[in-house]
């Protein structure tokens, strides 16, 4: 093969290569070059090495066949690198397919229409030019593999490759540094959960069974009316912050002022573990377990939640006549997933009405948030208190997020850094929120999310989380102490279960039919 032949083809793979290995240029909806090698490219590349082996000549229409697929794949590379980049999260086709058509719907009455028929002609051309482009390079590669050497040489290099990659250990050996990140992967995951929504039984069979959903919530009844419940998820609250000595000491004060508001505001508390559905991060998959009472323990099965038909507490609450309430500072991108949950009013970021300085990434201070929900939700006018529907807010907790800093001050107390003192304001802000502004008829559970990252949690770490149930009401307490509850904010005994196991406990202990055992 001539000098030319060999630049067409290394120009030919360079261009195949740099369409599938290219990144976000964030922030933004563009594209950046990377110099790293496509895997399943060089793997292609492999199998038409054999495929001109044995028919000696790809044609025409075999070309533009792999050429379509070969678009596809760009298409699905653009998806998975820029969905983290604008929505903070891995692509999901179900959502983001429901998401897109909305999208187009906006913008088709909002512009004008010769400007969305201008805007789809661009990227239809655009599609057959890289259409074009494509088939050109596989075609230049296939003519290019007649040569014996060439194709002899491919396919040592994807040998050689593979092993490489099939070499690679976590944290030990990294042997796919010079790798972009397979799409294959990403393509198998999509099309699994595409599937299963369109067959709801399967996604049912795959998931498990989940409690049934079949209690009432007579127990949360006081003589004022039902009370409201808020769901507080404390991010980042492990176990660690009871098990490790050095770290509970420096807890204490704080933990201990926390009871004593308890107490005087005329409440008690009684305490548990569980173990978390993750560790270190990926909270939603926390939420998602207790929220539903489905063990979603990995993305595949949380995502796969939530293109399934499964009850939630949040519909749970809803059909006994509360108001559901999705309290969400920490999201700050659009989430239509969020839909799977149903609640009556989803408030993020841009719709709790937070006006005051932002404090470090997550910009809204837990307590700050917690006062706007009160204000907005929980604190009725007089003249309407008595036929306010009760409420059931959920509210993720963001200002105990690692990296820890920096964190607001309280009025009278200066502000921290790092975890022990985002635990300690956790503490205070709650404390203070329970001595003023808080319903004597509030039923407050938190929940720790996770442990905090294996570096502050210690290596081999258990899972567990701490949950308190703070209320004015000795009989609802009572029912919980009857499933391993013990008084106090330092829970004792082991775990009662996973986190999704903790759904049916709270079932039971809000079920005013029976007793819990």
């Amino acid at each position: 093969m001539s000098a030319a032949g060999w630049l067409r083809a290394g120009l030919a793979f360079f261009v195949l290569n740099t369409l599938l290995t290219f990144e976000n240029r964030w922030p933004g909806l563009g594209v950046r070059f990377m110099p790293r090698l496509s895997f399943e490219l060089c793997l292609g590349v492999a199998l038409l090495a054999g495929w001109v082996a044995w028919r000696g000549v790809l044609s025409a229409r075999a070309a533009t066949a792999l050429a379509a697929g070969f678009v596809a794949l760009v298409a699905v590379r653009y998806a998975d690198v820029t969905a983290p980049a604008v929505m903070g999260r891995p692509v999901n086709a179900y959502w983001d397919g429901r998401h897109a058509v909305e999208l187009i719907q906006v913008v088709g009455q909002s512009w004008s229409w010769w400007y969305v028929a201008g805007a789809a002609a661009a990227l239809l051309l655009g599609m057959v030019l890289l259409l074009l482009v494509a088939r050109r390079a596989i075609a230049t590669l296939a003519s290019a593999l007649a040569w014996p050497a060439l194709r002899r040489g491919s396919v040592l290099a994807a040998g050689a490759l593979a092993l490489c990659f099939a070499a690679y250990v976590p944290d030990r050996r990294d042997t796919r540094w010079f790798f972009s990140l397979p799409l294959t992967p990403t393509v198998l995951h999509q099309g699994l959960l595409l599937s299963q929504a369109m067959w709801p039984e399967q996604a049912d069979a795959a998931l498990g069974p989940g409690p049934a959903f079949d209690t009432d919530l007579h127990a949360l009844h006081t003589p004022q009316g039902p009370a409201d419940v808020v769901l507080l998820f404390a991010e980042s609250y492990g176990a660690v912050t009871l098990d490790e000595p050095a770290l509970s000491a420096a807890l204490a004060p704080a933990r201990d002022r926390l009871q004593a508001a308890i107490e005087a505001s005329g409440r008690q508390v009684v305490s548990a573990r569980v173990r978390a559905a993750t560790f270190g991060g990926a909270s939603w998959l926390s939420h998602a377990s207790l929220l539903s009472g489905v063990a979603t323990t990995d993305p595949i099965r949380h995502d796969l939640l939530l293109t399934s038909d499964k009850p939630t507490l949040v519909q749970h609450f809803a059909r006994h006549g509360y108001r559901t309430v999705g309290w969400m500072p920490g999201i700050k991108r659009p989430w239509p997933e969020g839909a799977f949950y149903g609640f009556e009013r989803f408030a993020d970021d841009a719709r709790l009405g937070y006006s005051g300085p932002d404090v470090g990434y997550w910009r809204i201070p837990d307590h700050a948030a917690m006062d706007l929900l009160q204000s907005q939700e929980l604190a009725a006018p007089p003249a309407t208190s008595a036929t306010r529907r009760p409420v059931f807010a959920v509210f993720p907790t963001v200002s105990t997020h690692a990296p820890f800093h920096p964190l607001p001050a309280l009025p009278g107390e200066p502000a921290g850094s790092g975890y022990t003192d985002s635990l300690r304001y956790q503490f205070h802000w709650l404390a203070r929120y329970l001595e003023g502004t808080a319903s004597k008829r509030l039923v407050l559970i938190v929940v720790g999310d996770h442990q905090p990252p294996g570096g502050l949690a210690g290596r081999d770490a258990p899972w567990d989380v701490p949950v308190h149930v703070i209320a004015n009401d000795p009989a609802l307490l009572h029912r919980f102490q009857a499933q391993g509850f013990t008084p106090g904010l330092r829970p004792e005994g082991p775990a009662l279960g996973a986190m999704h196991e903790l759904t049916r406990v709270l079932l039971l202990a809000f079920d005013g039919r029976a007793e819990p055992h």
